[in-house]
C-alpha cells in the first residue's frame, strides 16, 4: 500500500443492529456487537482492534445508536467521542452509510474508507488486513467500489453471495501473493434458498458477501447521486449541516422520511465498477446460534467453571449449552440442541434452526413482552 495514503484511510464501523437472532443474549440494551461470547472480548471491540493494523486511531469511525453510543463510550476506554456517529433510527446500511460519508467527508475530502460490520469473526487478521490494503489500492487507482468476497465451502442459506466476472490482475505491490484474486462484479445475491446455494457452490463463480466495502470518498458519493438521488440529497444537506447548530435537526428530519434499504440493493448491484477481492481469513459472520455453536464446538461459553462439573450430560449428542456463571445445568438423553440460559430467558432450539430465533422476537414484541427484548 501506498505509504502516504495512510492518512486519508478511514474506517466505517456499523454496530447499530439489535442482533434479535442471537436472543435471548442479545437484547436491545446489550445488542450482541458488546457481547463478549468467546471470552476473548466483546466483537466490537475486537473489530476495532482489527482494523487499527491498517487505520490510524483518530480514523476509525463507529455508526451506531443512541444505546450504542453510551455502550461505547463505556465498554471502549479512550475511543474518541467525535468519532461516534448516532443514528436517530436504523434505517438499513444504505442511510447509514450516506450519513457516514457526510461526516467522513467533512473530515477529509480526500478520504478512502473501509466498511466493515461490527459483529463478524475473523480468525485470521493479518491475512484479512492484506487483503483490505490491496482493497485500498484497487479503490485509490480505480475509483470504484471494492468488495470483500470469501470463498464458499458449503451451500449456506444464511449468507448473501457475490458473482465474480472476468479475473483482473493484482496491483504490482501484491503480484507476489497468492492469497487473493481480482475480479469484477457480476453480479450480488441475496440470501437463497438451499438449492440455489447448492448450485451456487457448484459454479465455482459465486462467493460469500462479507460485507466489507473500501470505496473512495468521491467514488461512493457519485454512486449515491448516480442510483440514489434523493438520498444524495439528503447526504448533501447532512453535510452542509455538520458543526452547525442545525445538525441535529436536519439529520433527525432526514430520518423521518427516508425509507430502510440496504447498500448492496441501492447501490452495488446498480454500480458501473464494482470489484470483488476474494480470498480465506477465517471469516464467519456470527448471525445465529448455529453459527456460535460452529465456532465453538460443544463447550459452555462464559461459564464460571468451563470444565463439565457444572455441566452434567447424561446420554447426550451434539448440544450446545450456554448459561450463567454459577448455575448447574443437567441435560439427559437429547440429541441436537442448542440451549441458551439467561436470567430471565431460556431458549431452547433444535440445532439447524436457529435462523428462526427472530421468530420468536417477533412474538414477544407482538405479545408486548418488551421487557424481555
Amino acid at each position: 500500500m501506498n505509504s502516504g495514503l495512510s492518512r486519508h484511510v478511514y474506517a466505517l464501523i456499523m454496530a447499530g443492529g439489535i442482533g434479535k437472532q442471537l436472543w435471548p443474549v442479545s437484547r436491545k440494551q446489550m445488542p450482541k456487537q458488546f457481547v463478549d461470547l468467546y471470552d476473548e472480548g466483546t466483537m466490537i471491540a475486537k473489530t476495532v482492534q482489527r482494523i487499527s493494523g491498517t487505520v490510524i486511531e483518530d480514523n476509525i469511525f463507529i455508526i451506531t445508536s443512541e444505546q450504542g453510543r453510551k455502550l461505547i463510550s463505556a465498554s471502549l476506554t479512550g475511543f474518541r467521542p467525535d468519532n461516534i456517529i448516532v443514528e436517530p433510527s436504523s434505517r438499513n446500511t444504505a442511510p447509514c452509510i450516506a450519513l457516514a460519508t457526510a461526516h467522513i467527508k467533512k473530515r477529509d475530502p480526500e478520504a478512502v474508507t473501509i466498511v466493515l460490520p461490527a459483529d463478524h469473526l475473523v480468525l485470521d487478521n493479518k491475512a484479512f488486513l492484506h487483503i483490505v490494503q490491496a482493497g485500498i489500492e484497487i479503490a485509490s487507482v480505480k475509483k470504484g467500489l471494492v468488495t470483500i468476497g470469501v470463498k464458499a465451502d458449503r451451500p449456506e442459506t444464511d449468507y448473501g453471495y457475490i458473482q465474480a466476472d472476468e479475473q483482473l490482475p493484482i496491483p504490482l505491490a501484491f503480484a507476489a501473493s497468492c492469497e487473493f484474486t481480482l475480479f469484477r462484479v457480476k453480479a450480488f445475491a441475496e440470501k437463497p434458498d438451499l438449492a440455489t446455494a447448492v448450485e451456487f457452490l457448484e459454479s465455482k463463480d459465486f462467493y460469500w458477501n462479507s460485507g466489507v466495502f473500501i470505496w473512495h470518498i468521491d467514488a461512493i458519493s457519485r454512486e449515491f447521486e448516480r442510483s440514489m438521488p434523493d438520498l444524495y440529497k439528503d447526504l448533501l444537506a447532512i453535510y452542509e449541516s455538520l458543526g452547525t447548530e442545525k445538525e441535529q435537526k436536519v439529520i433527525e428530519d432526514v430520518y423521518s422520511w427516508i425509507h430502510p434499504i440496504s447498500i448492496d440493493y441501492g447501490i452495488m448491484e446498480k454500480a458501473d465498477h464494482v470489484f470483488v477481492l476474494t480470498g480465506e481469513f477465517g471469516w464467519t459472520d456470527l448471525g445465529s446460534w448455529d453459527e456460535v455453536v460452529k465456532v465453538a464446538g460443544r463447550r459452555s461459553l462464559n461459564a464460571e467453571v468451563q470444565s463439565d462439573d457444572r455441566l452434567v450430560e447424561i446420554d447426550c449428542e451434539n448440544i450446545f449449552v450456554r448459561k450463567p456463571k454459577g448455575k448447574v445445568v443437567c441435560t439427559i438423553g437429547i440429541r441436537d440442541l442448542i440451549i441458551i440460559e439467561t436470567d430471565d430467558a431460556l431458549l431452547i432450539c433444535k440445532k439447524g434452526e436457529s435462523q428462526r430465533v427472530g421468530e420468536a422476537v417477533d412474538t414477544l414484541r407482538r405479545d408486548e413482552l418488551e421487557e424481555y427484548l
